[in-house]
């Protein structure tokens, strides 16, 4: 099976991007299931449902999120509509919405995405990230349930990020980082078959601060005092995200790298898919 995952959209020049490649991507290269976590793309903060409908059409499956998934407050109702919405699944019990679900990849696969939010350095009232990937991973088992399983751990910090991978290698697929915007240069395919790499990246103008139009956020750092409100930046934008084969004996990692298109970071499609 062929998967796509990109990683965050930031602002309309990121969203824009993914609408206008993605289409190509999915025929091009013959993608059977495509992820885009999609948690900064109204204005680079929250997400719309029409901005998550676009996104879906553009032949995303699934649009995970993370901290900014209620940002845009029409997520907290939209949220509960859409199959294809994921929001971190460690949040407490009766929060809107849903962290994991099965879905139908184009080869007729059974995939399960999930999204779990890290805590050091972030929301650490947060439900166990580690206990919330147990229970999904005990309700629909790799190679029972599920064909491919795949955990958008959504973290600030390096190192919860690759003991999830560690926590969860040989029972998932794919563990992809979002959140720092930042692409990592450590996809591998773990000892028990899972791929993983630190941070996808985002899709979003890279001529900026995570996304943001750089002023202000440097103004801040120099500064310490606000001048005005964070933007996003509105330059061409770059798509960051990831390619993984996975094995459609075993559900696990077969081949991962990056896939990068756009004017800074230079242009790579995994060769596997060349």
């Amino acid at each position: 099976m062929r998967l796509l995952f990109l990683g965050d959209m930031v602002g309309k020049t990121g969203r824009t991007a993914v609408w206008e490649r993605l289409p190509g991507l999915v025929g091009d290269l013959k993608l059977d299931f495509v992820i885009v976590n999609g948690e900064n793309a109204a204005g680079g903060f929250g997400i719309t449902e029409d901005i998550f409908l676009e996104t879906i059409n553009a032949g995303a499956d699934v649009v995970t999120t993370g901290n900014h998934v209620w940002d845009q407050k029409e997520a907290v109702v939209f949220c509960e509509r859409h199959e294809q919405f994921l929001r971190p699944a460690n949040y407490p019990a009766g929060t809107p919405g849903r962290g994991s679900n099965l879905f139908f990849a184009r080869n007729g696969a059974r995939v399960l995405v999930a999204n779990v939010m890290g805590r050091v350095f972030m929301h650490p009232e947060l439900d166990d990230p580690f206990k919330a990937a147990e229970a999904i991973l005990d309700a629909c088992p790799l190679g029972e349930q599920a064909d491919a399983i795949v955990f958008d751990f959504h973290a600030e910090a390096t190192s919860e990020k690759q003991c999830f991978g560690h926590f969860v290698d040989g029972r998932a697929s794919l563990v992809v980082g979002t959140h720092t915007h930042v692409p990592t240069a450590d996809h591998q395919i773990l000892n028990g078959g899972t791929a993983y790499i630190s941070d996808a990246g985002m899709c979003g103008d890279f001529d900026s601060s995570l996304g943001m139009d750089k002023e202000e956020p440097l103004n801040r750092f120099i500064s310490k005092m606000p001048k005005g409100r964070f933007e996003a930046a509105s330059g061409p934008a770059t798509i960051c995200g990831v390619g993984v084969e996975i094995s459609d004996r075993t559900g696990l990692a077969e081949k991962i790298a990056p896939l990068r298109l756009g004017p800074r970071l230079g242009e790579t499609i995994p060769e596997f898919w060349s």
